[in-house]
């Protein structure tokens, strides 16, 4: 056996031996955590939150986010960190201050990073990624505006509209009754249901 597949093979098994390591120290820390849920809440939040550490380790190593972006765009750990922190608190207020802590960038620094990466402010894509969603519960529900509005962040259902029509050129109810009638619909509802842009009716794409 030559040396360099020796030494591939090597580091191979000590791979593996690491991420074994790896799983069962997680699985441990869950296990203890579980146990620990009934009384002992705040020590079971410690384990869970040792736990989520190592996990973000190994899907974002450290050595991964210290290489900056030479055009200054966020890096690609950094965009779906941002995204998924937004769609999950869609319902609520989303400040840029959030935003900011979660890659540990000044505010400065953030939304200049954020526009090269997105196109647009974090204020604008915040709304943008509220009114693709209220288009989604338009085509596939029959909740009602007010209920869709509070659904998506906005504070009522006129302040949905102000903002939809902005992005669509016409009031969220006219836009639902003209794409709800067409007889493709089905076909139009499971393609958004799957992910699948809103602009051609006519809204913007949701990256």
């Amino acid at each position: 056996m030559d040396g360099h597949l020796r030494e591939t093979l090597a580091d191979s098994n000590l791979g593996a031996t690491c991420s074994r390591e790896w799983m069962h120290r997680v699985i441990s820390l869950l296990e203890t955590a579980v146990d620990q849920l009934h009384g002992q809440e705040y020590a079971a939040q410690g384990k869970l939150l040792e736990a989520t550490s190592l996990l973000r380790q190994q899907i974002d190593p450290p050595e991964a986010r210290k290489v900056p972006d030479a055009r200054g765009r966020l890096l690609a750990w950094q965009v779906r960190k941002v995204r998924d922190y937004v769609d999950a608190h869609i319902t609520g207020p989303v400040l840029v201050a959030d935003l900011c802590g979660l890659i540990q960038r000044s505010a400065a620094h953030f939304s200049r990073s954020f526009k090269s990466t997105f196109g647009e402010s974090p204020h604008a894509f915040v709304v943008r990624r509220r009114i693709e969603l209220a288009a989604q519960y338009m085509l596939t529900t029959d909740t009602s505006l007010s209920d869709i509005a509070l659904r998506c962040g906005f504070t009522d259902q006129a302040h949905l509209c102000k903002h939809f029509r902005q992005a669509a050129g016409q009031t969220p109810a006219a836009w639902r009754r003209e794409h709800r009638s067409h007889p493709d619909e089905p076909q139009r509802r499971s393609q958004i249901q799957a992910g699948d842009s809103v602009a051609t009716r006519p809204l913007p794409r949701c990256p």
